[in-house]
């Protein structure tokens, strides 16, 4: 056995266990009962994949013997991975092996040990679970009519409300205060000349929600001088980045008292 090879996988397997489990504690302690496993020859990995592949198919060999005993305690987990947690366990072990471990669908299925299509389904079913999780009340402050109303169909394709559309800071604090969305998509410049950035910090103030900043000058903003938006969209945008990062936004915001505990 490859023990050098072994103990190099061993911080993505951590990850892995980690986020699979909802616990530090239960990752570690799993990827330590698998390596035991292996080394007392509990758990043999399988001489026809590649090191990689065999381990996490032995990882998960382990997890799913365990998985009688509940998940892991979520008291401090971060938001993202509480939602991770929502999903059956089947659908959460496939998503996590492509969207970060980065196997491709063909690679998961063999650690999973399951056909492709089989595969394929669970990551469609999961997909659709976070979605509807997910889903929202979003504000757009954008001046231009056709922009606005581009955004909003992008939006309601991916299955959330848009509840206002603004073209100034006071009509976009006034419509928030009125709506209380939960996601804000803020245009920089806006029709009388006022700001974007302005009108969020304003909701910022009364709601803790994410915020996406459109521009046509990233470079204005991204100067690693300031405090910088965590979401960015560069105009002309395209629309699988508009929907992703409309996405990454809700499923990683955290709300602040979580933010200050951690």
């Amino acid at each position: 056995m490859p023990a050098q090879q072994i103990v190099r996988q061993a911080p993505y397997l951590r990850r892995y266990a980690r986020a699979l489990t909802g616990s530090q504690a239960e990752g570690d302690g799993l990827v330590q009962s698998m390596m035991e496993a292996l080394l007392s020859g509990a758990v043999q990995l399988d001489g026809e994949l590649p090191l990689r592949t065999g381990l996490y198919r032995a990882l998960l060999e382990i997890w799913r013997d365990g998985q009688d005993q509940a998940d892991g305690a979520l008291g401090g987990a971060s938001a993202a991975d509480r939602r991770l947690q929502t999903l059956s366990p089947d659908r959460r072990a496939a998503l996590l092996l492509t969207a970060m471990e980065g196997f491709t669908p063909a690679e998961a299925a063999q650690v999973l040990h399951i056909p492709q299509d089989e595969l394929e389904d669970r990551l469609n079913h999961a997909e659709t679970d976070l979605q509807d999780q997910l889903a929202t009340d979003v504000l757009i402050i954008e001046d231009e009519p056709i922009i606005a109303l581009d955004l909003t169909r992008l939006v309601r394709e991916l299955g959330h409300r848009v509840t206002a559309t603004a073209a100034t800071r006071t009509e976009a604090v006034t419509a928030a205060e009125k709506t209380k969305p939960g996601l804000v998509l803020a245009d920089i410049h806006l029709a009388d000349g006022s700001n974007g950035m302005d009108a969020a910090a304003d909701i910022l103030t009364i709601l803790d929600i994410p915020v996406i900043f459109i521009t046509a000058f990233p470079e204005h903003l991204l100067t690693g001088e300031r405090p910088e938006p965590a979401f960015l969209i560069t105009k002309p945008f395209r629309e699988d980045t508009v929907k992703a990062l409309i996405g990454q936004a809700l499923f990683f915001h955290a709300p602040k008292a979580e933010r200050q505990i951690a």
